[in-house]
């Protein structure tokens, strides 16, 4: 069971967008070994944005994660590649999908959406968002979804798909559709959405 997760925002310094991208690819066979990673996606934002998605069993396999080789040589090489310190946020995981056993195609395209709830709504958004594993669930161009609470109070989702079609099918699909129908009664802002593109992933299924 996925509880815990974290979410790191990496700003490339000009002109080090293609080393951090690097950085980025090397990272993988080294959490490719850590078996208390579940998932781990290393994407691209925009220009010069960065950012690391990664979920885990529990706190103790996210701690030993951030103690590990890729957050030191993050560290090490951070000055170099980056225009700012990277942000970190720690993540409660609400409920999720993973892919089946099998062979896929490799993840290309994701989603970062963002909100926060109406207050003293928390418990029905979060409610709204284990709900809405089901439906996901039966989206077969969705590889994986991840419902999410950040340490700084934010709710939201991300999740990746093959390609564009796979991410338009869940944006024209029930949970974006019930969300907004909710939106009055449950968000207290309005919902910033994040296309993005995957340079690489670990998925156990």
């Amino acid at each position: 069971m996925v509880s815990r997760g974290l979410l790191v925002r990496l700003e490339a310094r000009a002109g080090k967008e293609a080393d951090v991208e690097a950085f980025l690819r090397a990272a993988l066979p080294l959490v490719q070994r850590e078996a208390g990673t579940t998932a781990w996606f290393a994407v691209r934002f925009g220009r010069g944005e960065y950012g690391i998605f990664d979920v885990f069993q529990d706190d103790a396999a996210r701690d030993a994660h951030l103690a590990g080789p890729v957050a030191q040589a993050l560290e090490q090489r951070g000055g170099e590649l980056l225009a700012n310190a990277p942000r970190i946020r720690k993540l409660v995981v609400l409920a999720n999908k993973l892919p089946t056993a099998g062979t896929r195609e490799p993840d290309t395209k994701g989603l970062l959406l963002t909100f926060r709830a109406k207050s003293g709504h928390e418990p029905e958004v979060e409610q709204f968002l284990r709900d809405a594993q089901p439906v996901v669930m039966d989206e077969p161009r969705t590889t994986a979804w991840f419902a999410i609470h950040t340490d700084e109070g934010e709710y939201g989702i991300f999740d990746v798909f093959p390609d564009n079609g796979g991410r338009f099918a869940h944006l024209a699909g029930g949970v974006p559709r019930e969300l907004a129908k909710h939106a009055l009664t449950l968000l207290g802002s309005m919902p910033d959405l994040e296309m993005l593109n995957v340079e690489a992933e670990k998925l156990v299924a």
